[in-house]
């Protein structure tokens, strides 16, 4: 992939790939297992530079505001992102904010900004909020599940009408604008007229906000069933409104040789949790999906095993073989699913072995298997094609796993 040209490089109609950026301590598991990844910029910027060369076409910086659950020390999404931006050339920075906490305009004059500097390779992510300890502490009204939502989806609003209308007024319950003029506006470019707009969420308020507002859709860690039923529900809605919405999936990657060797690091990991972080967490996020009136939503149905990793990543069950993880995207995409995002344990290596091992054998898959859909096409066959097929790389842990 890292042959196409920058535009190519994210039209090539096949599965997506974004990785988490690490710029909060702790990793992306809440164990005490030892991890080759750190939170500080040296590290993230190669890190980047890996994914982008890897194949990857997004990176999603986390937000968290104080400390938590094993993230003790956190770098600010946005600061963070420009700064992996001004060290790569055609990864997308997704930058993720809190809507209550930041203010939309703000956030349209410094994502205005980023898309100019950066050629158009700034995105956002709108979190709703789980961490009420946040809010608390800076006294910002804590609402109600649905209301966030509510919150939220005028918050997107207020930035497309910021990115695309001058003297731009709104008047909402939580916002007020009157004739706001933005200028420089963020680049309008081929088939992107303003910065990528995705959320997470999962619960039925989420998936209305989605369908009315948003461009991407992210889901936690889950089976295929419940993955199809969102997007099913999503989808629909959306096509209602005459929108169509993207979809990706969280997914925590353990690849290795043997489908063994996958699931004794996995053991590992779990073994070895932080098990107060993880019961601190598990009572934090029962103001996420069980605090609707479905009972449905992020964590609804999460095990304190499942929240090792915190966004549900073990679910997908991308642990295995390159083979079998690759069959399972593959799987994922015929759903529906349009871009995978990942964590690992050592993000430098296993994001390389990844690009190197998983990657080819997927593109292999959409070539002979490719989508066919009257909204997404069929994939481009010529953008794999700048892969030979995958060339055998030993893992840079070893046969025996990492301890």
């Amino acid at each position: 992939m890292s042959r196409l040209s920058p535009q190519a490089f994210h039209d090539h109609g096949g599965m997506k790939f974004a990785h988490w950026v690490p710029n909060v301590s702790g990793g992306l598991v809440v164990s005490k297992i030892p991890q080759r990844t750190d939170w500080g910029l040296e590290y993230n910027v190669k890190l980047a530079q890996i994914a982008e060369d890897a194949g990857f076409e997004y990176a999603l910086t986390q937000v968290r505001l104080m400390g938590s659950y094993g993230a003790e020390y956190q770098h600010d999404s946005t600061m963070f992102s420009a700064a992996i931006l001004s060290a790569t050339r055609r990864l997308k920075i997704i930058t993720a904010i809190l809507p209550g906490i930041f203010h939309p305009i703000v956030v349209a004059k410094q994502g205005a900004t980023a898309d100019q500097i950066f050629s158009g390779r700034w995105s956002i992510h709108i979190a709703s909020g789980w961490n009420r300890a946040e809010f608390d502490a800076l006294g910002v009204p804590w609402l109600e599940h649905d209301e966030r939502y509510a919150r939220s989806r005028e918050f997107v609003e207020i930035l497309r009408g910021a990115w695309t209308s001058d003297h731009f007024s709104y008047e909402g319950k939580y916002w007020q604008i009157k004739g706001f003029t933005l200028r420089p506006k963020p680049l309008a470019l081929p088939g992107r007229p303003m910065p990528n707009i995705f959320q997470g969420g999962n619960s039925r308020a989420a998936q209305e906000m989605a369908a009315a507002v948003s461009d991407w859709y992210f889901m936690n860690g889950n089976t295929p069933e419940n993955h199809q039923k969102q997007i099913d529900n999503v989808a629909s809605m959306a096509s209602k409104v005459g929108r169509r919405v993207q979809f990706g999936v969280n997914g925590f990657v353990i690849a290795r040789e043997t489908e063994k060797e996958a699931q004794e690091e996995l053991e590992r990991i779990t073994s070895n949790a932080d098990d107060e972080a993880i019961e601190d967490f598990r009572v934090a996020v029962k103001e996420a999906g069980q605090a609707t009136k479905e009972r449905e939503g992020m964590w609804t149905h999460s095990s304190p095993r499942d929240l090792v990793q915190y966004n549900d990543g073990f679910k997908t069950n991308l642990i295995g073989t390159p083979e079998q993880i690759a069959s399972r995207i593959h799987a994922l995409r015929k759903i529906g699913v349009d871009m995978i995002l990942c964590g690992f344990l050592h993000f430098h290596e296993e994001t390389k072995f990844f690009g190197e091992r998983v990657i080819p054998l997927v593109r292999q898959l959409e070539l002979a298997d490719p989508l066919k859909s009257p909204n997404k096409g069929e994939f481009v066959r010529g953008s794999a094609s700048k892969r030979s097929g995958p060339r055998l790389v030993s893992p840079p842990w070893g046969a025996g796993g990492v301890n």
